[in-house]
């Protein structure tokens, strides 16, 4: 199974995307700590966005090989990047949408502080979310507090449960 932990910048989809790894075993793909790795310095233009998220699909693609769950994590801002995962892996393993959302105040006071792999501040936040496509597909949607994760997980392993995953 494929979990595609989706949202904006500091809404809190990296901190939840991790634990929901470790607690279902899962391995955890990064979009900001794949970049790091991929470029000693980062432009992120559309150029370099699309080697990231095709590395993602790759990696994921091994991983569902060795019959290993993955939890994915990033932006997946863009239709057509989340539908370049649904065609990559969608015939080979059930894939979910996880979409994290918080309060813009709660967003704007994480974004201040120093994160190990995003370098995303409010003016990229802004950014990314002008250009929001939003899911169409059936997906389950979390809002992030700050201290809400177990209340979060307990419904994404619930949702994980009872559904197969969009058109399946």
């Amino acid at each position: 199974m494929v979990i595609i932990v989706f949202g904006l910048p500091g809404s809190g989809k990296s901190y939840f995307a991790l634990e929901l790894a470790g607690m279902i075993s899962a391995d955890y793909i990064n979009s900001d700590r794949l970049r790091k790795e991929m470029f000693h310095e980062r432009s992120y233009s559309d150029a370099e966005k699309a080697m990231v998220y095709n590395a993602m699909l790759q990696k994921t693609q091994e991983a569902i090989t060795q019959n290993r769950n993955v939890v994915l994590d990033g932006t997946f801002y863009k239709s057509k990047i989340r539908k370049l995962f649904v065609r990559g892996i969608a015939e080979k393993t059930s894939i979910f949408f996880i979409e994290v959302i918080a309060d813009e105040n709660i967003i704007r006071q994480r974004l201040k502080k120093e994160r190990p792999d995003s370098e995303a501040d409010f003016e990229v936040y802004k950014s990314i979310r002008r250009h929001w496509e939003p899911l169409s597909m059936s997906h389950l949607t979390l809002e992030s507090t700050n201290s809400n994760v177990d209340t979060m997980l307990q419904k994404a392993v619930q949702y994980l449960k009872n559904d197969k995953g969009p058109d399946q």
